[in-house]
């Protein structure tokens, strides 16, 4: 039987408030445990949440831009369980009535455009962390994560592959990170998701009973995991068996799902509204101010990259992924004198290479974007060849300092002088008269590839250092 896979997305995304959705207390990263988390935070008899406006600000922003439904009326509700790292035995959490409605992005796969829904947003708080390193025979709790304010984005089941979840997930997160909303680090779980699974015959409009893939936070391992799951329903549907709606965990070191609890149900959860806090109400001039305040979005800048710097499809998604990367790019363009092309062959080549090398960030590269850029003009205006400039990179890149300085230092400027050049074509000319006589016989689309043996004599004669576009008008004229 021909299967089709069924997938939505649940995205829990740390929203970037400097203090938490319903207490004043720090969302800073990396405090000693248990450090962060508030008389509020924790529960305590006698506290009242008192809710952060920025967080709600931030959640209509996403809305916005994923031309959502924008609530002038929302709840947030108890959705109640027991669990060690969730210290008031409920979370505060929007149910039905959700500060963002239905909305969509538009993805891209192997060139197909598709658009997938969103359902709806919610704010909700975050619990605390469970710590099982360094516990032999216990489970240690830091609640610093507690009361952070996350929005929940919730897709429609429209995925049908593990790739299209990737590429759906990954502009969720080019998203919130252009909006400024999220800082998107998924080493510290910033933004991580749950992906809800299941399996149909193809051809059937009725879904299949499904799992959730619980806390996966990296693209890769959203495609193994998703992979890895549908491999699993298969198997036991062909078999003749049924698939069990529960929560699954992902090992990677694995490469396997494992059950952790049954699924459970809305009602499971005995959701209310919460007695401490009030609707929210969003006016009309609210949602203006923030419309017109929203950044340029990563559609547009890729539009924009085409339009005005001439680049292709493919090489304006890659740029415009990361704003960053964006960032980085039209500040490179600008030292080098609008060299767009250029700059983003180095970007998306030789930079991309080094920083996955080194595991480094775009952020924290060690090449600037105003480097770049410079070194680049020393090859458009010939005081470098292309190939020149891949030592002067590595140069750059282990702080010999800036393009002209490491030319300098390592004498490495092109050699340009055509009298000179003339006697050293001259010479290799006069050194391979078999080759010479092979170049002379050829056709002419032969003569293009054997011409490639006399500028790699003269290269090697110069160290690399000779202009190229000389050499081969020089080999040219004299053979």
């Amino acid at each position: 039987m021909e299967w089709e896979t069924v997938i939505g997305l649940e995205i829990h995304c740390q929203l970037a408030t400097r203090s938490k959705i319903f207490s004043g207390a720090s969302t800073t990263y990396g405090a000693p445990p248990n450090t962060q988390a508030c008389a509020v935070d924790l529960g305590l008899p006698g506290v009242l949440p008192v809710l952060n406006r920025e967080a709600v600000t931030m959640a209509i922003k996403f809305g916005l831009a994923v031309d959502a439904d924008i609530a002038e009326r929302s709840v947030f509700a108890r959705k109640n369980y027991f669990y060690p790292d969730l210290p008031k035995g409920y979370q505060i959490s929007q149910y039905e009535l959700p500060v963002v409605g239905r909305g969509h992005i538009d993805i891209e796969v192997d060139g197909t455009l598709k658009t997938i829904g969103i359902t709806r947003a919610h704010l909700e708080e975050d619990a605390g962390k469970s710590a099982h390193e360094g516990f032999a025979d216990r489970t240690g709790i830091d609640l610093n994560r507690a009361g952070t304010p996350l929005l929940e984005i919730v897709s429609e089941p429209d995925m049908r592959s593990a790739a299209e979840a990737v590429a759906y997930m990954k502009k969720i997160h080019s998203l919130v990170t252009y909006l400024g909303i999220s800082d998107g680090n998924m080493q510290e779980g910033s933004f991580r998701c749950d992906a809800n699974v299941s399996l149909r015959p193809r051809g059937e409009e009725t879904f299949g009973t499904r799992t959730e893939l619980k806390n996966i936070n990296s693209f890769r391992f959203v495609e193994q995991a998703i992979n890895h799951e549908v491999e699993r329903q298969m198997d036991i549907l062909e078999d003749g068996g049924s698939i069990i709606q529960e929560t699954r965990l992902f090992d990677p070191d694995r490469n396997e799902t494992r059950s952790m609890r049954t699924k459970e149900e809305a009602n499971d959860y005995r959701y209310f509204p919460d007695p401490d806090l009030l609707p929210v109400v969003v006016d009309r001039e609210l949602l203006v101010a923030l419309q017109s305040k929203l950044p340029e979005l990563p559609d547009q800048k890729r539009q924009r990259f085409m339009d005005d710097y001439g680049l292709s499809r493919y090489d304006s998604g890659v740029l415009t992924a990361q704003r960053a990367l964006a960032d980085y790019f039209e500040n490179c363009v600008q030292s080098a004198d609008g060299e767009a092309k250029l700059c983003a062959n180095w970007i998306m080549g030789e930079l991309s290479a080094a920083l996955n090398r080194d595991d480094r960030d775009i952020s924290n590269s060690p090449v600037t974007a105003d480097m770049l850029g410079q070194m680049i003009k020393r090859i458009t205006d010939n005081t470098i060849s292309g190939k020149i400039a891949k030592q002067v990179f590595e140069g750059m890149w282990n702080g010999e300092g800036n393009a002209d300085r490491i030319i300098s230092d390592r004498g490495l400027k092109q050699m340009s002088d055509s009298g000179e050049l003339e006697k050293l074509v001259d010479k290799v000319i006069s050194d391979n008269p078999q080759q010479v006589e092979q170049y002379r016989n050829s056709p002419e689309d032969k003569q293009k590839k054997l011409i490639g043996f006399f500028v790699g004599q003269l290269m090697k004669a110069t160290a690399g250092k000779a202009n190229p576009q000389q050499v081969n008008e020089l080999l040219r004229r004299k053979l």
